[in-house]
C-alpha cells in the first residue's frame, strides 16, 4: 500500500446512518487532507450530504468499486470483525471506533473465531487502529490518571462514566481503557460495577459506575481519595465532532503505513 503525500486521503465510512458515521461524514467535508467517498450501512442505500451510502452486505462491491485507501467504522462488533476480514483481502487500512467487542467474546472459541482476534488476523496484512476514544483530551486524561494513582497509592478509586440512553456497551470502551490503566498503574485485585444493600468497601476494590440517560455525549469522571482529601479527573465531550475529527485525523495518519496494531496516542504524539 502506498500513498502520495499530498492527495486526500480517501475513506470508507461503515455505520455510516449511526451518529458517529453521520458526524464523520460531516467533519470530513471541512477538511481538505481527507474525502470520503462513500458509506455503508444496514438501512436501503441513501445519500449523505451527498455522500452515497450502500447496503453493507455489499461490503465487498463497495471495496473494490471506491477503492478506499482506510475504513472508518463505527458499527457494531458483529459487522466490524467481517468488514476488517474484507478489509485485509482488498488492502485496505482500518480506523476501527466500534466498541463492545467483549459482549461476543465470552467463550474462548468466539473469541478465536471472531471479535478482537479478527482485528488482530487483519492486522497482519494491513494496518489497523482501534481505540475506544477518538479525543486528544482523553489521551491526556489517561496520562494524568496514570500518574496520580502511581503518585497517591492506597487512596480509593472509583470510574463514573455517563453517555446518552441509547449506548450499547456498559461500561463504556473508554471507561474500559481508563480501569486498564488505573489498574496497571496501582494494586486493585477486582472491578466493583455498581453498589447494592450491604457493600462495604474492601482493600483491592475499584469502583465502576455507569449512567444512560438523555443525550449526554459522554463524560469520564476518576475520584481518587483517603480521609483526608480527594482528587477528582474529568472529561467531558462538548460534541461528537471531537471524536469524529481524531478518526479523520487517525485515518490520515494510518493510510500507507505498514501492517500491524497501531494506537491513537501515537497519533496524538506526531
Amino acid at each position: 500500500m502506498t500513498r502520495v503525500s499530498d492527495a486526500e486521503t480517501r475513506v470508507l465510512v461503515s455505520g455510516a446512518t449511526g451518529r458517529m458515521g453521520r458526524r464523520v461524514i460531516g467533519e470530513a467535508a471541512a477538511r481538505d487532507d481527507v474525502r470520503v467517498v462513500a458509506g455503508v450501512s444496514r438501512d436501503l442505500s441513501v445519500e449523505i450530504d451527498g455522500t452515497p451510502v450502500e447496503p453493507a452486505e455489499e461490503f465487498r462491491f463497495v471495496l473494490a468499486e471506491y477503492e478506499p485507501d482506510v475504513l472508518v467504522d463505527f458499527s457494531v462488533p458483529e459487522a466490524s470483525r467481517e468488514f476488517v476480514t474484507d478489509c485485509a483481502e482488498a488492502d485496505v487500512a482500518c480506523v476501527v471506533g466500534t466498541t463492545g467487542f467483549s459482549g461476543i467474546e465470552s467463550t474462548e472459541d468466539e473469541f478465536a473465531e471472531g471479535g478482537l482476534a479478527a482485528l488482530r488476523e487483519a492486522s497482519e496484512q494491513v494496518p489497523v487502529l482501534r481505540a475506544s476514544n477518538f479525543s486528544r483530551g482523553i489521551q491526556a486524561l489517561l496520562r494524568a490518571v496514570e500518574g496520580a494513582v502511581r503518585d497517591l497509592p492506597g487512596y480509593d478509586v472509583e470510574v463514573t462514566e455517563s453517555h446518552h440512553r441509547h449506548k450499547r456497551d456498559a461500561p463504556s470502551g473508554t471507561a474500559n481503557s481508563i480501569l486498564d490503566r488505573i489498574e496497571s498503574a496501582g494494586e486493585f485485585d477486582r472491578r466493583v460495577h455498581g453498589r447494592e444493600g450491604d457493600s462495604l468497601r474492601e482493600p483491592g476494590e475499584l469502583g465502576v459506575h455507569s449512567r444512560r440517560a438523555g443525550g449526554i455525549r459522554g463524560e469520564h469522571e476518576i475520584l481518587l481519595a483517603n480521609a483526608h482529601e480527594e482528587l477528582r479527573l474529568t472529561h467531558r465531550a462538548g460534541s461528537r465532532a471531537v471524536f469524529a475529527d481524531g478518526a479523520l485525523d487517525a485515518a490520515v495518519w494510518l493510510a500507507g503505513r505498514g501492517a500491524g496494531q497501531y494506537d491513537f496516542s501515537e497519533v496524538v504524539a506526531e
